[in-house]
């Protein structure tokens, strides 16, 4: 087998193991990046702050510190906002689920 072909089926392989979950969880690493730029994620979706702190559950006053660069959103936070960026439909359809 080729040295793709090996790698590709190993990736599936994992894959199913991970969507099973049987996959070891030390294999794998979430990046979440030190820093986002939530005003571009917010300016990307076309909101205004109190728009984008109503639908996604933040205060204006953090969502405008994080903006104005006097504070960076902490683990959680940047990681959901990275969510958001990534699939703003998906975020609010599960805000709106329930």
């Amino acid at each position: 087998m080729s040295k793709v072909a090996d790698s590709i089926r190993r990736g599936l392989e994992q894959a199913i193991a991970y969507a099973d979950g049987t996959a070891d969880e030390k294999d794998y690493v979430v990046h979440v990046p030190e820093r986002i730029d939530v005003k571009a994620i917010r300016s990307k979706l076309a909101m205004t702050q109190e728009e984008f702190a109503g639908r996604f559950g933040f205060s204006v006053r953090t969502l405008r510190h994080w903006e104005q660069g006097a504070r960076q959103p902490e683990g959680p936070a940047r990681a959901y906002l990275l969510v958001i960026d990534r699939a703003p439909q998906a975020v609010q359809a599960a805000l709106h689920a329930g």
